[in-house]
């Protein structure tokens, strides 16, 4: 018998633990080399853990424990081919029996919920974790299907008790472990408030020329591309032509020096099962609109899929946020260290605005930038706003440097 321990590899630098979050594979199940086994979790990432070699799988360590980077968490029995059957757990056992006049809430949510398979995968994610029932929707998408709007306005207008599963009528709680990577960002985020000295500045713009634009051409754009043309591409080209002309924005404190960055590596925010990460699009600053959409689709299946590494996730120099898509309507954003500036996006309402001494309703967003006082002055935070906000309602200016194209042609 050929017997191969798997230790759990390290992270990263700096990463001495890591919890096991999730076994994929079952005990004395047979595993192909290379496939994953399970899920193990740091303060930084959620990683897999692969097989090194064919074989029958013995687990040693079960879910949700936490472990020493190094350690020994489970054996293959490589003398094992073919399918291995695998034991059956006590859980299933239970299962095949009469079910009890009692079934857990979370059982509950996800059999009625979501037997039909109506829900998009972002709306179910989105249902699951509000215990939102299915039949309580109602979908705009193709065939009915309820998508992640339709939660979102479904969340904003308020739901009856009967709408959510598991909620109200007891006096019961529910506890459960933070994650080290929520135990990590809580951290990280007292340490901003106490160690940076943050302001937010305020502006608004009007998307109508996004919005034209993106009408006029988005069937085109994906046609030629292969990938969506929505805002965020926008909005990191405009941001990184406003660093250009701001560098202040672009830099971070180190030691007693300031570093300024003569790139423009972003972070995006984006959602992922266990919380919310900052994937990076490196030198974004020489990329197109398709070459940022398509690097930030990319990242974000990653992230969905919690294929997402540390170095993704590093060394990005300005970070934007998204909260929008949550029907967010201001907020103050906290920056992502050592980075000193973060701008927040939020979402598009129809408002009155005042356009040359006539009233008119146009699609507006409130955008806010927090940054550190230490290195970027009022002056360059408002100035840099105000950049971006020029840049996306006149999205032609972002071809020119920031500058009319007028003002380029006529060498001004």
């Amino acid at each position: 018998m050929a017997i191969i321990e798997i230790k759990v590899p390290s992270p990263g630098e700096s990463i001495t633990e890591v919890v096991i979050s999730r076994w994929i594979k079952k005990e004395g199940e047979f595993v192909e080399k290379d496939e994953e086994m399970a899920e193990i979790e740091s303060d930084k990432a959620t990683l897999t853990l692969n097989a090194e070699e064919s074989g029958a799988l013995k687990i040693l360590v079960a879910e949700g424990e936490t472990v020493k980077v190094g350690q020994v968490v489970c054996s293959i029995d490589t003398s094992v081919k073919g399918e291995a059957k695998a034991e059956a757990p006590k859980a299933a056992a239970k299962a095949e029996a009469p079910k009890a006049a009692a079934t857990p809430v979370k059982e509950v949510v996800k059999s009625e919920s979501y037997a039909s398979g109506t829900p998009s995968p972002a709306a179910k994610k989105l249902m699951e974790e509000n215990k939102i029932l299915a039949n309580k929707l109602s979908g705009t998408g193709k065939d009915g299907r309820i998508t992640k709007g339709d939660v979102i306005n479904a969340l904003s207008a308020g739901f009856d008790s009967s709408a959510t599963a598991g909620w109200g009528g007891t006096r019961d709680t529910e506890r459960a472990k933070m994650t080290p990577l929520r135990k990590k960002l809580a951290q990280r985020l007292v340490a901003v408030k106490n160690e940076t000295a943050m302001l937010t500045t305020f502006n608004e713009v009007d998307m109508s020329a996004i919005y034209a634009l993106r009408a006029k051409y988005k069937d085109k754009f994906k046609e030629v591309h292969g990938t969506n043309l929505g805002f965020m591409s926008f909005f990191t080209k405009a941001v990184t032509e406003a660093l250009n002309h701001f560098p202040a924005v672009n830099a971070m404190i180190d030691g007693e020096e300031i570093v300024y960055h003569k790139y423009a590596d972003i972070g995006v925010a984006v959602s992922a099962p266990k919380g919310l990460v900052v994937p990076v699009v490196r030198n974004a600053e020489q990329m197109s609109l398709a070459q940022i959409e398509t690097a930030i689709k990319n990242l974000a299946i990653k992230a969905r899929d919690n294929k997402i590494t540390l170095d993704d996730m590093t060394g990005g120099t300005f970070t934007i946020t998204n909260g929008g898509v949550f029907g967010s309507m201001m907020s103050t954003p906290i920056i992502n260290p050592p980075q000193s500036a973060i701008l927040g996006m939020h979402n598009v309402v129809d408002r009155p605005i005042a356009v040359n001494g006539q009233v008119v309703i146009r699609p507006m967003m409130y955008v806010a930038l927090s940054y550190d006082h230490r290195v970027i002055d009022g002056r360059e935070s408002v100035g840099f706003l105000v950049k971006v906000k020029e840049m996306l309602e006149n999205p032609t200016k972002m071809l020119f440097g920031g500058k009319d194209p007028g003002e380029v042609v006529l060498g001004l």
